[in-house]
């Protein structure tokens, strides 16, 4: 059977891991596809020191890639939105097939990529893009595809995920953390994208678009970093039997699509609460197969490599079939413009710690405007003020209420005299 000549454009950390997989288990990647896959050309600025390219060939410029007519797949490693975009489209238009890690552009420019791609009748696998070596792309489109999708919520990001536990084991401050990350790799120098929530939020909706065949919207999907929770909020979330994640939330509701990145509470008796350090997780609700989660490395040269791997052997093994057989790339043929709700709409319960004078009334203040917005307490810690300090700590769990009487209720706490500074908010999810 004819081989799958591939060409791979970028060698850097999962360029350099997708080249040595290829080569490495060159033998049993034959057995699974069916055929050989032989790497046919290489595209990079600069050499990878672990990886020895051997005879094959390597040029400085993608065009030569993209326009080799011996290559059946490009393999997009380049990241950002640029190059990459063009090295895309320009396969596409010359009838190749497309492998990418790139989430930045699927959730930006997806739309249009696969727009093109399916005029031309060719395939674009992205499975690398989200949660690195998990495989939750194709469970979501292929495992459950017999099911309903009604929530998915996900630890989508490894820095942010080693930031929060390394301040819940060791007590430490966000910043303090943040500088570790930085020296050990795990973040850029410039952090933004990580703790910021973007990183997670192109992959939510990379995968809210897939579990419900809606549109790729991430000028949509609500974004909250990390920098604000203190070692204070994590010791509070942990005496309540809670535990704060960054988390990505989708939510299928009768007014619309909840699409939001943002600090998280939940419960401690969740397995993802347990899912620690640089690693993702990924928990999936669909109406027959209840909850499921995956768990797994989510970066890094071996584990990327694994999914873009896997994607190229998905298109060897059905390389002849016609390009009506293939899976669509956003998992259903007729895909709905469900709206996204707006932040203000979104129902959730939440955590608020509130700053104030070590005096009487300001409990009953604060729950007195709680409950003239129709808002529900769950749970009350008061904290005496800690030495040197003059401030107490209130801290509140409510019951759901939608956001927009929260934002109210908070605005009001804030105006009382007997508070100080802002309310921190963070939102709780049961995910049951």
């Amino acid at each position: 059977m004819k081989p799958v000549k591939v060409g791979i454009c970028g060698l850097g950390t999962v360029g350099g891991g997708t080249f040595n997989v290829l080569t490495r288990n060159a033998q049993d990647i034959a057995r699974r596809a069916g055929r050989e896959i032989i790497i046919a050309q290489v595209a990079t600025r600069h050499p990878n020191p672990d990886v020895d390219t051997g005879a094959v060939a390597v040029t400085a410029d993608v065009n030569d890639v993209i326009n080799n007519p011996e290559i059946d797949v490009v393999v997009e490693l380049i990241g950002g939105y640029t190059i990459a975009k063009d090295v895309v489209l320009g396969a596409i238009a010359n009838g190749k097939h497309v492998v990418t890690a790139n989430k930045a552009l699927i959730a930006v420019h997806g739309d249009e990529i696969f727009a093109a791609a399916e005029a031309k009748g060719v395939s674009v696998m992205y499975e690398a893009a989200v949660a690195g070596g998990i495989p939750i792309i194709k469970a979501i489109r292929e495992g459950l595809a017999a099911n309903r999708i009604n929530w998915l919520a996900g630890i989508i990001n490894g820095t942010g995920n080693f930031i929060l536990t390394e301040m819940r084991d060791k007590g430490r401050d966000f910043a303090d953390v943040l500088a570790e990350a930085q020296a050990l790799g795990y973040a850029e120098a410039d952090p933004t994208f990580d703790v910021e929530g973007i990183d997670a939020a192109h992959k939510l909706t990379i995968l809210s678009s897939i579990a419900y065949g809606i549109p790729l919207q991430f000028a949509r999907c609500y974004t909250e970093g990390i920098s604000k929770v203190t070692p204070d909020d994590v010791e509070y979330a942990e005496e309540l039997g809670y535990r704060i994640k960054h988390l990505g939330v989708s939510r299928r509701t009768d007014k619309g699509i909840d699409l939001r990145v943002h600090p998280t509470m939940i419960p401690v008796a969740r397995p993802i609460a347990t899912v620690d350090g640089v690693l993702n997780a990924v928990m999936v609700n669909g109406d027959a197969v209840g909850n499921t989660l995956y768990v797994g490395a989510g970066a890094g040269a071996g584990p990327t490599a694994s999914a873009v791997v896997a994607d190229i052997i998905d298109l060897a093994r059905t390389f002849d079939a016609p390009a009506e057989a293939s899976v669509n790339h956003l998992a259903f043929n007729d895909i709905e413009d469900v709206a996204v709700l707006p932040m203000e709409e979104v129902e959730t319960a939440y955590y608020l710690r509130i700053q104030a004078e070590d005096k009487t009334g300001v409990l009953a203040a604060v729950a007195s405007i709680l409950s003239e917005r129709g808002i529900n307490i769950e749970a009350i810690i008061q904290k005496e003020p800690k030495d040197g300090e003059a401030l107490a700590q209130i801290i509140l769990l409510t019951h759901v209420v939608v956001e927009k009487q929260m934002n109210e209720a908070i605005a009001a706490i804030e105006a009382l005299s007997s508070t100080v500074g802002n309310v921190t908010r963070i939102r709780v999810e049961h995910l049951n």
